[in-house]
């Protein structure tokens, strides 16, 4: 069942079993640009936006270039300035956190619960103060945040809701697609993500009429009409070939997704028969979400996960560390002064996780190679442990 050929690597992604299969379509699409002529904005990126707010049953999708942008943007809208916090999980990609530092915010970080990699709900309530105006849910590794205990803190205090949804487009909470759960959703369409563009993209959604409004502004220099600014915005358009490419894609991104899920039962189903649940922990599905798979993240605990990292190396097995350094311990944020030891769930979780391959692609032959590694290098640490 589990295969042992050292020679035959596994690659943590490969977009190219993802792209070559829709070459043609892709070749169409951007030859339909190219004779536009129309390369910024566009019917391309008119239809990723409808499609998008459709998808996430709101009624704006906004364009921008970028998933950073799109957190940036919408900290812009919501008037996120100097002195105002905004809380957040540290163990997330840095810009969650730079977007409200680039605003003059502050950021106000959050120990997570060790389950689901998501925001301690308590420490939550309790970081909240006068000067707080937004919380910055993080749907990570692609399943939603605790969204519904989220909304009804947010709404009690008067603070607005801004989802990292970078991770988890197709995700849901109850039902609820992510992007459109709290006043703004963010989504990332870096080649690596369940819908990636070739280069950079983002896109934000909403519901609110007003905000999505302000949105379009401030993603084009505060400019409507040409040449006239209400007020000072940014460069942060989506490009039209991006835009087609993503097009072309989001047809196939549901199979896509499915073959994630099915990847993830499958994965849980060989750690299993393997015997090695008690040396690693499996991800955890929270029974109200769905996810949608952009990472497969296991948990190696007392010390051994970068023994394991290479051991995988030596066997051309890709694997990354989302991610190997909190925010709130990153040297730019020093001046934070968060002592050591004060968030150790997420401090924890930066020393023991280990995300494995798990794209759509990925074969089972492939996922039985990743397991039967993992299941070698124990049998060596018991042997050596038993010597």
């Amino acid at each position: 069942m589990f295969h042992h050929d050292d020679d035959a690597g596994v690659p943590l992604i490969d977009v190219a079993r993802e792209n070559d299969p829709i070459q043609h379509e892709l070749d169409t699409a951007w030859s339909r640009v190219r004779e536009s002529g129309r390369f910024v904005f566009g019917p391309e990126v008119e239809l990723l936006e409808e499609r998008i707010a459709e998808h996430c049953r709101v009624s704006h999708g906004i364009g921008c270039a970028s998933g950073s942008d799109a957190l940036l943007l919408a900290l812009m809208a919501l008037d996120i300035g100097p002195g105002d916090e905004v809380i957040l999980p540290s163990f997330t990609f840095f810009a969650t956190a730079s977007a409200v530092w680039r605003l003059g915010g502050m950021p106000v970080f959050v120990d997570i619960e060790p389950v689901h990699f998501q925001m301690d709900l308590e420490k939550l309530e309790a970081a909240i103060t006068r000067s707080t105006k937004a919380i910055m849910p993080v749907h990570l590794f692609g399943q939603c945040g605790e969204m519904g205990e989220i909304m009804k803190i947010a709404h009690r205090h008067g603070l607005a809701v801004v989802e990292d949804a970078a991770q988890a487009i197709g995700a849901e909470y109850n039902g609820h697609r992510a992007g459109g759960i709290g006043d703004i959703g963010c989504f990332s369409f870096y080649p690596t993500k369940n819908l990636g563009a070739f280069g950079d993209g983002g896109m934000l959604t909403t519901n609110d009429d007003k905000i999505g409004q302000r949105l379009r502004l401030l993603r084009g220099h505060g400019m409507a009409p040409r040449y006239y600014h209400r007020e000072v915005g940014i460069n942060s358009r989506l490009d039209a070939l991006q835009a087609a490419v993503l097009n072309v894609k989001w047809n196939h991104l549901s199979g896509w997704t499915d073959a994630r899920r099915s990847n993830a039962g499958r994965y849980d189903h060989l750690f299993r028969e393997a015997d090695l649940t008690d040396w690693i922990s499996l991800p955890s599905q929270d029974s109200r979400c769905r996810h949608v798979w952009n990472q497969y993240v296991i948990r190696v605990p007392d010390g051994r996960r970068d023994d394991l990292r290479a051991y995988l190396a030596e066997r051309n097995i890709g694997t990354e560390i989302y991610y190997p350094v909190p925010v709130h311990r990153q040297d730019c944020f020093a001046a934070l002064d968060y002592p050591a030891g004060q968030m150790p769930e997420t401090e924890r979780a930066a020393g023991e996780v280990l995300a494995i391959p798990i794209f759509p692609g990925l074969t089972v032959e492939e996922q039985s190679r990743v397991v039967g590694a993992c299941r070698s290098f124990y049998t060596n640490q018991r042997a050596a442990v038993a010597a």
